[in-house]
């Protein structure tokens, strides 16, 4: 991609994220799709007795699971709350019972460290004015048919903190994302007010410090309905929530997170990397 426009950086300012159709070719999107069902076969083949953690961004269940908080330097699924019946056993095929897949792609699996480290994005990245890149967290979010729970409104700041605030995301749509099936809702110039929450981890899991107990007006989010293959980058600080999937369609995407190096990344964020798996920048 070229440089960014006035008006994108005017966009970024204002509104705190920016959207780019077709950041992503079709050839891109298929491999990315092909290593995304490799990863769900094996798995499927090979689950751990220990990968039953439900992620819920409602419940939070998840946040005390060492299954989670250990996953900042592996490759772990996660399933969403509707996938198990009472007695405990899926009721829904495999495929289609995660909620996502994390926390390391960008660094442990070779089809998404190629995607993820490109010079179009280190370009972007730069320009969105961040210094010392390290991509720090990235997922799969499967968004399944029917089952793929809502995500409650909130800013990545609040649990990859910062000091000075930089976290950026980067949301690539694999499918195209609907109202209907449960696409990304931001709320615009949200990113200019402080943030509500932090989340800290602590020696039994996580707590939630509340810094503003005022709700977030849901009625001032706007939906972000895009095709398959648009990259949608915001800013850490920047309010953003989505439905659960009630269509008969799914809504993958991928993400990045991304901090500034320059900046103090906070010893008590959930996600820590040991020392055998340093946080890389584009290189």
């Amino acid at each position: 991609m070229g440089g960014l426009t006035e008006e994108h950086r005017s966009s970024w300012n204002n509104n705190g994220f920016l959207v780019f159709p077709e950041f992503v070719d079709q050839q891109s999107l298929a491999c990315l799709n092909t290593q995304i069902d490799a990863l769900v076969a094996g798995f499927a083949n090979h689950l751990s007795p220990q990968a039953t953690t439900i992620f819920s961004t409602t419940e939070q269940s998840h946040a005390q699971d060492e299954w989670f908080l250990s996953s900042g330097a592996t490759i772990r699924p996660f399933f969403e709350d509707g996938a198990f019946d009472a007695g405990g056993k899926l009721c829904v095929p495999f495929a289609e019972a995660l909620n996502k897949i994390g926390h390391a792609m960008h660094d442990l699996d070779p089809t998404f460290d190629h995607f993820s480290r490109t010079p179009d994005l280190a370009n972007l990245v730069s320009q969105l004015g961040v210094a010392d890149p390290l991509l720090l967290q990235s997922m799969v979010i499967f968004k399944p048919p029917r089952i793929g729970g809502e995500v409650a409104c909130h800013t990545d700041h609040t649990f990859l903190w910062t000091d000075p605030p930089s976290v950026i995301g980067l949301w690539f749509a694999l499918d195209d994302a609907t109202v209907d099936n449960g696409c990304l809702w931001v709320l615009p110039s949200g990113h200019t007010k402080p943030v509500r929450s932090r989340s800290r981890l602590t020696a039994s899991g996580t707590v939630t410090e509340v810094l503003d107990p005022t709700p977030y007006d849901m009625k001032q989010l706007v939906p972000v309905e895009v095709k398959a293959g648009t990259l949608v980058a915001f800013s850490g600080l920047l309010p953003h929530w989505s439905a659960p999937n009630t269509s008969t369609t799914a809504r993958r995407a991928y993400t990045l997170h991304i901090i500034d190096g320059t900046t103090q990344y906070a010893a008590d964020n959930w996600l820590q990397r040991p020392r055998d798996l340093p946080l890389r920048g584009f290189s």
